[in-house]
């Protein structure tokens, strides 16, 4: 049966790229009395109007659905709690929210007032955070029973559009990431020592297959190629404790005394640093940057660190969010299994120490984030900002 459509019905185009589950927009020409095509649509990730003859990857849905379940102002706000819930480098949360009524659609902008000017030159770690808060957003609209549909930089012209999120799709579609709900807010860094507990080849896989999902490889760090990547580590930390760009960052973001120039509602706090590493492996980063933390305990970490690093064959934006989503999925899976985790980035802010952190077995790939896995007791909450200054509601 040929397609047909009318004026105000909504044209979906299922895409088999990983990450890139559809496009949709608004039907707002027909060109044939009868409504088979083409259509002009409007596209929901960009605005704009293009002559589109659909194939047969696409389909029509209807006025009444799209405009189906909309979303109270409380209710999107909510959604947004739980995007940014997400972690990110030093707390800093770099991300906006836009909301259209009108399209049910989110906006995921980049917030360039919140980077890391030394640590983070080519916002790698900005993109990876908002992409972490874009599968939060994700995981927490299936929750409610309104499926997403995601794309990525859907804007050439507009790069700091990370991407954007209709909620008008057909039911069915993602399903499977509502189970991650209960991990979105129990989710928590823990700085603390982790037992020295393997974790079962089941569960890894487990892990290995939820990167897949967002196209993004995980592999656990061993023998000696676990060794390069702590060497590595210990190399960037060393760096780190010279580099006046990298102290300033982490001054900047860590709230060791009322001077430090943050709100009470970001960066790291004292409480969530975790104990000083007086021996053991784990490259736990120091918060503390060598100052003495009244109070502050010192601790024997784990001797033989689990870690997994999440590497992509590219290495660019679109590269960088969908390692930030894989990071947040793999996270929460680890979370509902009753693994605590930690960041390891110190080698992944000096060029020169990321590329050899690669999986030696593949030899190829750009490593995005190295991820300190175990049994260990849960990190502390760390603050958000509130959403008024996080969201912008749209007709």
């Amino acid at each position: 049966m040929p397609m047909r459509a009318h004026v105000g019905d909504h044209l979906i185009v299922e895409s088999p790229t990983t990450g890139v589950t559809r496009r949709d927009g608004e039907i707002v020409g027909v060109h044939h009395h009868d409504g088979t095509p083409p259509y002009d649509v409007r596209w929901s990730d960009s605005g704009r109007v293009s002559l589109v003859f659909p194939g047969p990857d696409a389909h029509i849905q209807t006025e009444a659905r799209a405009s189906a379940w909309p979303l109270s102002d409380a209710e999107v706000a909510a959604l947004v709690r739980d995007a940014s819930a997400a972690p990110s480098m030093h707390n800093a949360q770099p991300w906006r929210f836009r909301y259209f009524r009108g399209k049910a659609l989110f906006h995921v902008t980049a917030d360039l007032a919140r980077t890391l000017p030394h640590s983070d030159e080519d916002l790698r770690a900005l993109h990876l955070g908002c992409g972490a808060a874009l599968m939060n957003l994700r995981v927490a609209a299936a929750h409610t029973g309104r499926p997403p549909t995601t794309r990525l930089l859907p804007d050439p012209d507009e790069p700091t559009l990370l991407a954007a999120v209709s909620l008008t799709g057909p039911p069915g579609d993602e399903d499977d990431l509502s189970a991650l709900y209960p991990a979105v807010h129990t989710r928590h860094t823990s700085r603390a020592p982790f037992a020295e507990t393997e974790i079962p080849e089941p569960v890894r896989t487990t892990l290995r297959e939820a990167a897949g999902a967002e196209g993004v490889s995980l592999s656990f760090a061993s023998g000696w190629h676990l060794q390069t990547v702590l060497d590595l580590t210990l190399e960037a930390e060393a760096r780190n404790l010279t580099d006046s760009g990298s102290a300033e960052d982490l001054t900047h973001w860590a709230r060791l005394s009322e001077q430090t120039p943050r709100s009470a509602a970001e960066g790291v706090p004292p409480y969530a640093f975790g104990p000083r590493r007086r021996g053991g492996k784990a490259p736990v980063r120091d918060f503390a940057g060598g100052k003495p933390i009244p109070g502050r305990e010192s601790a024997d970490f784990e001797s033989s660190p689990q870690l997994a690093l999440l590497a992509t064959p590219g290495d660019t934006p679109k590269d960088w969010l969908r390692a930030g989503q894989a990071m947040e999925r793999v996270l929460l899976i680890a979370t509902l299994e009753g693994l605590s985790s930690s960041f390891i980035a110190q080698a992944l802010e000096w060029p020169d120490l990321r590329w050899p952190l690669r999986d030696p077995v593949a030899g190829a790939g750009h490593v995005h984030m190295v991820l300190r896995l175990g049994y260990g007791p849960p990190g502390p909450r760390t603050p958000r900002r509130p959403t008024r200054h996080t969201l912008d509601i749209q007709p």
